[in-house]
């Protein structure tokens, strides 16, 4: 299936200390990896990925627990879906690709995985774009202000086995739910049947399950990813890279909220820049153009 979307990128699988990674890859010039979010696959980035590979050595990676890749169980610390750990993929994924250095742009949950690389590793991140999304200790930030609704991060991320057993009596309408919940028109009209199928394969099953509420447990309230992030904050620690943040109008905008540029610019990069486009959460998919636009001229600066 992703094949058909991504023709002309090469598959690779990787074994890292954590999980067997799955990627493609094509292009030449600066390396890019492109980072997906959830429920999603590296499958997310086929309107856009393309065209970066005219300019740069583009890597579409599925995350541990995502799309082809390994799904470990978790640990009683969450510790095995901790971004910090994610990271630790993307690196070991790079690296085997050849490359040490690199762009990377996220989205979603991709996005977190960038941004804590970027602090953890800042001599691996030449340039961040991070789509439509905040800190995670942001996040719950405007959970307890009651500007963000807990919603989908406080039943994802209760303990194991509650949400597993909920969603897999019937795991596909409930993805299918959120992304509908989350796009621009309020369906599932912006995304290519293709891209959908493979966003089905990758979560009708339990391992899979398991592993999105993994994910969300480590950035729950108070956890792994939380506590990673406030350590940060504490030390005074930002990201040295350049910087670009771009935000849905339809989802991340919200009432009686800082707005996400400036939640960054208070966090972890004062000197960030930034656009809002007018669609839903999956700008990539919803407004490929405007998103596209935006990266190359981020990443030609």
């Amino acid at each position: 299936m992703s094949d058909d979307l991504l023709p002309g990128f090469a598959p690779h699988w990787i074994d890292t200390d954590g999980a067997r990674i799955f990627a493609r890859s094509a292009g030449a010039g600066p390396p890019l990896l492109l980072l997906h979010g959830f429920p999603q696959t590296h499958v997310m980035w086929h309107r856009i990925a393309p065209r970066l590979a005219e300019t740069h050595t583009v890597v579409c990676m599925d995350l541990r627990g995502y799309g082809w890749s390994g799904a470990p169980r978790g640990d009683a610390a969450h510790e095995a879906y901790s971004k910090r750990a994610m990271g630790r993929d993307a690196v070991a994924a790079m690296e085997a690709l050849g490359h040490v250095r690199f762009a990377v742009a996220g989205h979603d949950r991709g996005g977190r995985i960038a941004y804590r690389l970027a602090l953890d590793e800042p001599g691996r991140v030449e340039r961040l774009a991070l789509l439509d999304i905040l800190p995670t200790f942001a996040v719950w930030e405007r959970i307890r202000a009651g500007t963000q609704p807990a919603a989908h991060w406080a039943f994802l991320s209760r303990p194991e086995p509650v949400p597993e057993e909920e969603i897999g009596r019937d795991p596909i309408p409930y993805f299918e739910g959120l992304m509908a919940k989350w796009s621009g028109t309020g369906s599932l009209a912006p995304f290519d049947p293709r891209a959908l199928e493979s966003y089905r394969q990758g979560c009708n099953e339990p391992s899979r399950i398991h592993a999105f509420c993994e994910d969300y447990r480590a950035g729950s309230e108070g956890g792994t990813d939380v506590r990673h992030d406030e350590a940060d904050m504490a030390a005074g620690r930002r990201i040295a890279c350049p910087s670009l943040v771009v935000w849905s109008a339809g989802y991340l905008r919200r009432p009686g909220a800082e707005s996400p540029l400036e939640t960054w610019r208070r966090t972890f990069a004062p000197d960030i820049g930034g656009a809002e486009l007018p669609c839903g959460h999956f700008v990539a998919e919803e407004a490929p153009e405007d998103t596209l636009a935006a990266l190359s001229e981020f990443l030609a600066a």
